[in-house]
């Protein structure tokens, strides 16, 4: 028994050897880590609101490392003014149209696993009295 364990591992080892093989260990960056930020779309709806109206703004995130979460923000007289966050599909966060504005501004910033940000294209709804 103890001769054909030997026999058994002496094969392996003089074919692992003949054709290069052997164990290899592999250190570096997933290809989760690409350093491509995830692409992110946002709409709001409705787009035309009365103060007080609530606008609700959903957003579309992908990445190949996934989404940890979505932020939304609005434009507050160039200030980037934090609504909200959601970390699960369908992102999505409801405000009330606030008083004093013409018009309401909104972005969204999604965040990868792999830590990266990606900004939506800014989005305007109307405010009427």
């Amino acid at each position: 028994m103890r001769r054909s364990i030997w026999l058994v591992a002496s094969v392996w080892v003089a074919l692992l050897s003949a054709c290069g093989g052997g164990l290899y260990v592999g250190v570096g960056l997933s290809d989760d880590d690409d350093g491509t930020p995830p692409a992110v779309s946002l709409v709001a709806s409705p787009s035309s609101v009365r103060p007080g109206d609530t606008v609700t703004l959903s957003a579309a995130a992908a990445d190949n490392a996934g989404i940890d979460q979505v932020a939304f923000y609005r434009l507050d007289a160039g200030a980037q003014v934090l609504l909200g966050t959601d970390d699960v599909s369908p992102f999505e966060w409801q405000e009330a149209a606030p008083p004093g504005h013409t018009t309401l501004s909104y972005f969204a910033r999604a965040t990868d696993r792999s830590g990266e940000r990606g900004d939506s294209s800014t989005v305007t709804v109307s405010v009427r009295p």
